[in-house]
């Protein structure tokens, strides 16, 4: 489990295929506290480390992962939010985020409202009936509030902050974006099923 608060970006500096997609990822992170098979959110794709250097991990992507995420648009020197799995008393800023990603949404809009920037995202159909206003979605990773839905465009607002410690700072308007609803909002809507 993840809260999809951003605590490193890391730098995308191997792809290779060797039966699924191998990245090596370089990181700020302290690799000597970091585990063989341990989780890191990666753009908020949950993947598990296969290897570790002094300043870098390295992990193994299954086609489904690749073909459910933004991942095919990964090149070399790629920036990438990072974040480790949560430990017991950990804070939890943000909020529930699994690390399994549900789709990948469209940037359809930008524009910068004083020193944040709102951008508008169009989610695949089937999603977009789980969000609502001022709930949590995680793009690319980042716990991120809804502003507001419009079908199936929906918009967020980005403060400074937030542009500065994550990939958000290079986001342009026709990037994919690895989108993950809420869990509270999806187990909701299949006990409506059921009623």
């Amino acid at each position: 489990m993840f809260t999809g608060i951003v605590t490193d970006q890391g730098e995308v500096k191997a792809l290779h295929m060797a039966g699924d997609l191998k990245a090596r990822i370089a990181t700020g992170y302290d690799t000597g506290g970091i585990d063989i098979g341990a989780s890191i959110a990666c753009d908020g794709v949950c993947l598990t480390v296969t290897a570790l250097g002094p300043d870098w991990f390295e992990v193994d992507i299954s086609g489904e992962t690749v073909s459910k995420t933004a991942i095919s648009d990964w090149v070399l020197g790629r920036k990438l939010n990072l974040e480790r799995a949560l430990r017991l008393g950990d804070e939890l800023g943000g909020h529930i985020v699994s690390g399994h990603v549900d789709g990948v949404a469209d940037v359809v809009g930008m524009r910068d409202e004083g020193a944040s920037t709102r951008i508008t995202f169009r989610a695949p159909e089937a999603l977009a009936r789980f969000i609502a206003p001022k709930g949590s979605v995680a793009l690319n990773g980042t716990s991120l509030t809804v502003n507001e839905v419009n079908g199936v465009e929906f918009g967020v607002n980005l403060i400074p902050h937030t542009k500065a410690v994550t990939n958000w700072g290079v986001t342009a308007v026709g990037d994919r974006i690895n989108l993950e609803i809420d869990t509270l909002a999806r187990y909701v809507a299949r006990l409506q099923e059921w009623a």
